[in-house]
């Protein structure tokens, strides 16, 4: 379920970047959209990865490695640079560091959090357990 929901984010971050401006979206919408889904990637993807029922604990490592890479904008080396121009160094690392970006990883991860929360206490029981 949380890789599906990783990929359907990763599609509508895409989009997003991509139509955005196209359908009429803000600047800011379009901008600051695309870091609170991929926030919220980087949630279900630690959620998935650690299968964790604990959403605190994912919620703060979430929190950590986007605020990590948001911060890595800082250091510049040529090879790095170079690959923050291209297409997936721009959407893995991103270009310019930006407190703002981290308040929107903050609440994408959160909101991601918060819906893989209500997903799972809808869920029926393992009736193998």
């Amino acid at each position: 379920m949380r890789i599906a929901g990783m990929v359907a984010v990763i599609a509508v971050g895409l989009a997003l970047r991509r139509f955005g401006y196209d359908l009429g979206l803000p600047f800011l919408g379009v901008k600051y959209g695309g870091s609170v889904l991929w926030g919220a990637m980087v949630y279900l993807a630690l959620a998935a990865l650690l299968n964790s029922t604990r959403a605190v604990p994912v919620i703060a490592f979430a929190v950590g490695i986007a605020a990590s890479v948001e911060f890595s904008r800082l250091y510049h080396t040529p090879w790095l640079d170079e690959f923050r121009l291209t297409t997936a160094g721009a959407l893995l690392l991103g270009r310019v560091f930006s407190l703002w970006n981290i308040l929107a990883y903050v609440a994408g991860v959160v909101t991601a959090a918060f819906i893989d929360r209500r997903l799972a206490n809808r869920r029926p029981a393992d009736p193998r357990l």
